[in-house]
């Protein structure tokens, strides 16, 4: 009977622990833009951030960004800023803003090639768009702790193609006057396509 025992325990002790599945990958959708200085492919976080990304994804499929221009450069430093673009509130265009999802609630952060929506208010955000060029999670994210506005914009996927076309653009030589004065891209890149990747 001891004999059995120790037989049964050592068997207990050789055998494979019982390992879980891996977490899956939180879902995203797959959105291509063409623009006139290369394509850029994007992750759509459609779980994570399913607000600002249902947004985004409406634009695309009702061809709301066919046209429209990357418009604004903000290059802190060689590397480092932010692009926009989007319908800048034009009429036929522009959609009724959004709520504010911050990424304190979402956990999709401000690294090199996020995409986020552009707001001035929490709660203005529509159909214009920034993509980050370096970490920008210190400027751009939520932050409580803050004082004054401390909620962030709303990032809701990033660039897996085509970041050579992001800092093309982020490069692109700058108008002296306009709206951005010292930021306007001299010659707008135009988005010729927004859609789905199947």
């Amino acid at each position: 009977m001891l004999r059995l025992a120790l037989l049964l325990a050592a068997q207990v002790a050789s055998a494979p622990m019982p390992t879980s599945a891996p977490a899956a990958a939180p879902a995203t959708v797959r959105v291509a833009l063409t623009t006139s200085e290369g394509s850029i492919v994007l992750a759509i976080e459609t779980e994570r951030a399913p607000v600002t990304a249902a947004n985004f994804l409406r634009y695309v499929e009702r061809h709301r960004l066919d046209g429209v221009v990357f418009y604004r450069t903000v290059k802190v430093q060689p590397d480092y800023g932010f692009v926009q673009f989007g319908v800048q509130n034009a009429p036929g265009r522009v959609l009724p803003p959004i709520r504010h999802e911050p990424t304190t609630l979402t956990g999709v952060h401000h690294t090199d090639g996020a995409i986020s929506l552009a707001r001035l208010a929490p709660g203005t955000g529509a159909g214009d768009f920034t993509i980050s060029v370096g970490d920008q999670r210190f400027s751009l994210d939520a932050d409580p702790s803050r004082p004054g506005d401390n909620l962030g914009y709303a990032a809701f996927g990033h660039v897996v193609e085509g970041m050579d076309t992001v800092h093309r653009i982020l490069d692109a030589p700058v108008a002296a006057g306009g709206h951005f004065p010292g930021e306007q891209i001299a010659k707008p890149v135009v988005v010729t396509s927004a859609r789905r990747v199947p």
